[in-house]
């Protein structure tokens, strides 16, 4: 076979199968048309490849570019012929029209955001505003002013986030009761909500970043009967009837001390992980301001008196909705936002 009968064979099998595939207008068509000419078995252009081997050795660069032209332009035309009457028709056949519509999840406020919320609403009704402070805060802030002695377990690199010798992320939203103490006369109402940072292990009750909220409440004549009526009243109108207790404690900033507890939301009293078996969570620490706290800040002990609380959002989200453990709060699942928070929009 001479060049010339062989260049004539690929032009007259490229002419029908361009006409074929221009013809085929439906997926059993296009297929046809593909096994005429792309078939491996007895395909044209399968055929045309098989005479290169009669064409003089001389002459086998030009036919087998010929070739390979060929080759090229019938399966583009095939892809064309599949995109427009093969593949549209096989995926308009693969919808089921009679299959429910989905629906689409509109979005949900996290439950430690519902709960802040709620909290901060509670105590603006009782004559509170809401205070904040940054989150990076120098030793003397988050320790000094607080009356942590200097061998406070708090202060050791274990417990604390250190950035600096002198700058720590804050353990807790307390320094901010320093800063309004700093910045404004009694008497003095404030809410802080924010960021707290603690070494902690994440376990179902303790997270290493959490959410924190402070009261600070300084005037004349306060004393523990006022801090035990506005706690309590608090609980009622978050927890409705849930029990509720307090018990002495200890922290640096208050004098006395006391932590308050609920009944716990997922057992309710009988003793689960999330309350590690006793029946009861602990919602917040409390206390009445220590005296070397007025004294860091300029404020006269002897004429004002006051308290304070520290409670964390997500511990309080815990028992409000039964949640079992706390890293739930922190996987970021939608479908767990939506359960919990989908209908309180």
């Amino acid at each position: 076979m001479t060049l010339q009968q062989f260049i004539q064979l690929a032009d007259d099998v490229e002419r029908e199968a361009l006409a074929a595939f221009d013809a085929a207008t439906t997926p059993a068509a296009v297929e046809e048309a593909r096994i005429a000419f792309l078939g491996d078995a007895r395909g044209k252009v399968k055929d045309v490849q098989g005479a290169l081997r009669d064409v003089p050795k001389e002459d086998k660069p030009a036919a087998g570019k010929r070739f390979n032209a060929l080759k090229e332009t019938v399966t583009q035309r095939h892809q064309a012929a599949l995109e427009k009457h093969g593949k549209a028709e096989q995926k308009s056949a693969s919808v089921d029209l009679t299959m429910p519509g989905r629906s689409r999840w509109k979005g949900a406020k996290h439950p430690v955001t519902l709960v802040t919320e709620e909290i901060e609403e509670i105590f603006r009704e009782l004559g509170f505003t809401v205070a904040q402070g940054p989150e990076a805060e120098t030793h003397w802030y988050n320790f000094g002013s607080l009356n942590f002695p200097p061998n406070h377990p708090a202060l050791d690199a274990h417990d604390t986030v250190f950035l600096s010798d002198d700058v720590v992320l804050r353990t807790h939203t307390s320094p901010v009761q320093t800063r309004t103490l700093q910045k404004y006369p009694p008497p003095i109402r404030v809410l802080i909500p924010g960021n707290a940072y603690r070494q902690d292990p994440f376990d179902p009750s303790h997270a290493p970043a959490f959410m924190q909220i402070e009261g600070l409440c300084i005037d004349e004549g306060i004393s523990f009967v006022d801090l035990k009526a506005t706690l309590n009243r608090f609980a009622q109108r978050f927890f409705g009837a849930g029990k509720s207790r307090f018990r002495p404690s200890f922290f640096p900033f208050t004098e006395p001390s006391a932590e308050m507890d609920i009944e716990c939301g997922v057992c309710h009293g009988s003793g689960c992980s999330v309350c590690k078996g006793t029946g009861w969570i602990e919602i917040l620490g409390s206390g009445m301001v220590h005296p070397k706290v007025f004294e860091a800040t300029g404020v006269d002990p002897e004429r004002y008196t006051g308290w304070a609380f520290g409670m964390g959002p997500a511990r309080v989200a815990l028992a409000r909705y039964g949640i079992p453990d706390i890293r739930l709060l922190y996987d970021s699942d939608m479908r767990f936002l939506e359960q919990i928070s989908g209908g309180s929009q």
